[in-house]
């Protein structure tokens, strides 16, 4: 389909600025950096989390599990969801394995973890 046109005759100066206007409009949006829930503060770029004020140390997968959840608060995702996005592929693994992370991350995370609900036989959110 058409988003704009220009009529006849028409000035350079005029087709470059609808030219810009197309590309502003498709372009992707930005994720966002840093995503604040309650408490918690997920900072992507520094790869870190942080508790009222205070960094918590989690391992790789643990990040990438709270970043997906952060990222989608009060959505459920199911098991298999969150081992694709963390693994950035279809990933084979048992259902017991994002349940012992999740676990882990609630442990860390002390009262913070409370966040993290288990949607029973589907899979977990984080409540926004």
């Amino acid at each position: 389909g058409a988003d704009d046109y220009i009529p006849k005759p028409f000035s350079p100066r005029l087709l470059i600025a609808r030219i810009r206007a197309v590309l502003r409009r498709s372009a992707p949006a930005a994720e966002e950096e840093c995503y604040t829930i309650g408490s918690l503060t997920v900072d992507r770029s520094r790869h870190e989390v942080r508790c009222q004020g205070q960094t918590i140390p989690l391992t790789p997968t643990e990040f990438a599990i709270l970043d997906v959840l952060a990222s989608r608060p009060g959505r459920v995702l199911s098991r298999s969801e969150i081992a694709e996005s963390v693994h950035g592929e279809p990933f084979v693994t048992t259902d017991r394995a994002v349940d012992v992370h999740i676990a882990a991350l609630r442990r860390k995370l002390g009262p913070a973890g409370q966040m993290i609900e288990t949607v029973r036989g589907i899979g977990y959110r984080i409540r926004d």
